[in-house]
């Protein structure tokens, strides 16, 4: 177990993750738990999800509209308003110069003390959270948290065309990961974690009343490793101290 920047002194939390629903998946409940404490959090995605669905009868352009739309709704359930988008094809993310500048163009805009992104690592316990997408825009988010945001001569254009100062994250959260040294209880949050998840009914439609078994089965997997008694459910991460 890491210590942890303690959350009292966290006043603004952005979260950068590749596709409408990775949060909710890897990180709602804790989210959650955020917002509660009146913590800002804002969510930067990096695509509209629209290589994602099932329905061979809607185009490509109406699947990102919708994943915007289910975005939005799966925020309002774990307290979070601003959601913003970089609009990068789906399936095609790679971690370039431009992605790195996008990101710490709105790690200096948010400055958030904590920022929470994919595990740039692959997963071979667990290849799902591996994504390629999901590992590309770890390896470009880390890198505009250290050294891009910080380092006022990097991406000299945010400071001298856009006014936007350097800005050091003093913390970093990573889901997904082969590693975890820390673990959010989330129990008294699940039924959020859940309706968030429900609102992105166009990739979790289908599972039907299998969802909430599913999710009760990592989440219970992740609390065992925490040490927490039966019967709870925890997120998993892996904290790196930033500052």
């Amino acid at each position: 177990m890491i210590n942890t920047l303690d959350d009292e002194s966290v006043q603004r939390i952005l979260v950068v993750m590749a596709h409408p629903d990775d949060v909710d998946f890897g990180a709602a409940g804790t989210v959650a738990g955020w917002t509660d404490r009146g913590t800002e959090v804002v969510y930067l995605m990096v695509t509209d999800g629209d290589a994602g669905g099932f329905d061979d009868g809607i185009t490509r352009a109406e699947m990102a509209a919708l994943r915007r739309e289910e975005q939005i709704a799966a925020a309002k359930c774990v307290g979070v308003s601003d959601v913003r988008w970089l609009g990068y094809p789906d399936g095609r993310v790679e971690a370039t110069l431009d992605l790195r500048r996008d990101i710490a163009r709105v790690i200096r805009q948010v400055r958030p003390d904590r920022v929470l992104m994919p595990s740039p690592e692959r997963n071979y316990e667990r290849i799902y959270p591996s994504h390629p997408d999901h590992r590309a825009v770890g390896a470009a988010a880390l890198d505009a948290v250290y050294p891009d945001a910080r380092n006022p001569y990097a991406f000299p254009e945010l400071l001298a065309g856009e006014g936007l100062d350097a800005w050091t994250a003093r913390e970093v959260w990573l889901t997904g990961g082969p590693v975890a040294n820390h673990y959010v209880d989330i129990t008294d949050r699940f039924d959020r974690k859940l309706n968030a998840l429900r609102a992105h009914a166009s990739q979790t439609a289908h599972m039907g009343d299998g969802l909430p078994e599913m999710l009760r089965g990592w989440l219970s997997a992740n609390a065992a490793a925490a040490g927490l008694p039966e019967g709870r459910l925890a997120e998993s991460f892996q904290v790196i101290d930033t500052a």
